[in-house]
């Protein structure tokens, strides 16, 4: 599944985007959530999220990089996410951010940044649902446009090999730098959800850049 980012797109015509991102064949809307305290950066948030969902009938995955998720869940939800994110890095407690989520009936996932070990999630995969997924960031948080770090590929097998092991039909999702190569490399590693941003909405053909985002795996 490939994931477009508006982060960093023309925030002054987000209709205009959103249908760009329909029209490059992209399966989803990615919209990441920043606050000033879990990353040194602001984003958009519940009302832009609110005006954003009644145009466009494609799924919205939210990111919240925020310092308190379980506090907005619910609103978020509420605001049109149809699939939410958040940190296990952040003051909140993930069993009961989980807990939240599925029981506002959409699919969860646990973000990693790229510090932490992947294994500091694996306590909290069997309260996972079907359709879940963990959030591999591979760049850090905060910024759009950053260089992919290869050093998160062995992460990415490690998780995938846990996920075999234990037969949780969970998705890996990755997030930053992500293009042909890079994307390619983290599907040979295990990933299914590809986040691209600059790649497909800063190219002069967005459906072109998604495509080679879907080239089968030799």
């Amino acid at each position: 599944m490939v994931l477009a980012s508006i982060l960093n797109s023309d925030l002054l015509n987000l209709a205009k985007v959103a249908d760009t991102v329909r029209e490059s064949g992209a399966d989803a809307l990615h919209y990441d959530v920043m606050d000033g305290r879990f990353v040194d950066n602001i984003s958009f948030g519940l009302p832009v999220l609110s005006s954003l969902r009644p145009y466009t009938k494609q799924p919205i995955d939210v990111h919240l990089m925020i310092a308190e998720p379980l506090r907005f869940i619910e609103r978020f939800v509420k605001a049109g996410a149809d699939l939410l994110s958040f940190h296990i890095e952040s003051d909140s407690d993930p069993k009961e951010t989980l807990r939240c989520i599925h029981a506002c009936g959409i699919p969860a996932g646990i973000a990693v940044s790229p510090d932490t070990p992947v294994s500091a999630v694996y306590p909290y995969l069997s309260g996972m649902q079907k359709d879940d997924f963990i959030l591999l960031m591979t760049v850090y948080p905060g910024l759009g446009g950053q260089k992919f770090m290869p050093e998160i590929l062995p992460k990415i097998r490690a998780l995938s090999a846990f996920l075999s092991k234990e037969q949780l039909p969970l998705h890996i999702e990755v997030d930053g730098g992500i293009n042909a190569e890079t994307g390619m490399q983290c599907r040979k590693a295990g990933a299914d959800y590809l986040v691209a941003g600059s790649y497909v909405l800063g190219s002069p053909d967005p459906a072109a850049a998604v495509a080679s985002l879907n080239t089968p795996i030799l």
